[in-house]
């Protein structure tokens, strides 16, 4: 995967597990607890929602690592080389 695949990827599972929100104009970053309504059991979901769709286990000490879009991406680039990309939603 890209990195815009990775963003994209991202951008999907927090359309899936907030779906009121607006993920189209996420500041990259900037904290997305900042930029929409998640709590901790919908960043849970986000977490489990990676690991159902692409095989990808974060640990608990890594959770920092997602706080924004850009970490999310700088955290999970590598760990998706060679995934494909499952939307779900159109971001």
């Amino acid at each position: 995967m890209t990195e815009e695949d990775v963003t994209l990827a991202v951008k999907d599972i927090i359309q899936t597990v907030a779906p009121d929100e607006d993920v189209a104009s996420l500041d990259p970053s900037k904290r997305l607890r900042e930029q929409i309504d998640l709590d901790s059991m919908d960043f849970l979901d986000i977490v489990m929602e990676l690991r159902k769709l692409y095989g990808v286990q974060v640990p608990e000490e890594d959770y920092k690592e997602l706080a924004t879009l850009a970490g999310c991406v700088r955290y999970l680039h590598p760990k998706l080389a060679g995934k494909t990309l499952h939307c779900a939603t159109s971001v």
